[in-house]
């Protein structure tokens, strides 16, 4: 039986009724902060801590599912967690892209015969390759084959060394090709191993024609030539000071100064050019009104 003063103290019952609950439930673990849980899963893919935090300053208030998305498909293509980290950091906007329309984009490099080592190569030295149009990368590959005439392994040659070429004015890039096989006389090997779409094509021209105009350079004819020409890998890898002193045999001053008068005559060009077309439309024009008066005056 229980003493009246225990029925009474509702004190002295309390730890009673508690130990006949049990133990009380323990708080839950809290979460840790979503910057830790993101650098968590880029570590898991084998970044370090440093790439991981350069990762994280990427375009903060993106989803973390793209982020991850995006480094992991770059790390499938085979690029180290290093490279891929430089590439998102030169190219930020990879990372809004849809990871399929990143993974479509790689097969179709792959189609056109960049794969494993070619293709990290090519990725790395032009991120914007993720971001162009499939028909445009096409119409450049058939203008190099079709028109241009380079192997399929000249071509993959091509794109890994300059890939940028699938993102030229596919006019601007025919005319170049035409200015080293016509103009100079360059064969499509030599122009793959020169690098040749790897100089702007205005610059190519200012070496060229300097080199033609001192007596140094000579178009071949059915071809054979007079002089002996400087390879066009010399003339395009070597920089300007060594071209100048090796090759031209002239000084920076000389250069500049012919580089100037060139642009000149350019200009002078399109005005005569510009000249003829107004002057081709006017007598288009007076041919109409002879033609009408002859109508007028017979009928």
């Amino acid at each position: 039986a229980l003493c009246p003063e225990h029925l009474s103290d509702p004190a002295r019952s309390a730890p009673a009724r508690r130990g006949r609950a049990g133990p009380s439930p323990q708080p839950a673990a809290p979460l840790a902060p979503r910057p830790l849980r993101e650098a968590a899963a880029l570590r898991a893919m084998g970044f370090s801590q440093e790439q991981a935090r350069r990762l994280l300053a990427l375009q903060p208030r993106l989803g973390p599912e793209h982020r991850e998305a995006a480094a992991a498909q770059l790390l499938l293509l085979g690029l180290s967690p290093e490279a891929a980290a430089a590439l998102l950091e030169r190219s930020p906007a990879l990372l809004r892209l849809p990871t399929e329309r990143l993974r479509e984009r790689a097969e179709e490099l792959r189609r056109l015969g960049l794969d494993g080592g070619r293709l990290q190569r090519a990725v790395s030295r032009c991120p914007q390759l993720f971001h162009v149009p499939r028909r445009r990368l096409e119409a450049a590959v058939r203008l190099l084959r079709e028109r241009c005439l380079f192997t399929a392994g000249q071509l993959r040659e091509v794109l890994e060394t300059c890939p940028t070429v699938l993102l030229e004015e596919h006019r601007t890039l025919h005319h170049q090709f035409q200015y080293a096989y016509f103009r100079m006389g360059v064969r499509q090997k030599a122009m793959v191993q020169a690098r040749l779409f790897q100089m702007p094509f205005a610059e190519l021209r200012n070496r060229h024609i300097f080199l033609e105009r001192r007596g140094l350079y000579e178009t071949p004819h059915k071809g054979q030539t007079q002089t002996s020409n400087p390879k066009l890998k010399d003339i395009l890898q070597l920089p300007e000071k060594d071209f100048l002193a090796s090759l031209a045999c002239a000084t920076p001053e000389e250069y500049e100064v012919f580089k100037k008068l060139l642009a000149r005559e350019e200009e002078e060009k399109e005005e005569e050019k510009e000249e003829e077309d107004v002057e081709a439309l006017y007598a288009e024009d007076d041919d109409d009104f002879d033609s009408d008066e002859s109508k007028t005056a017979r009928e």
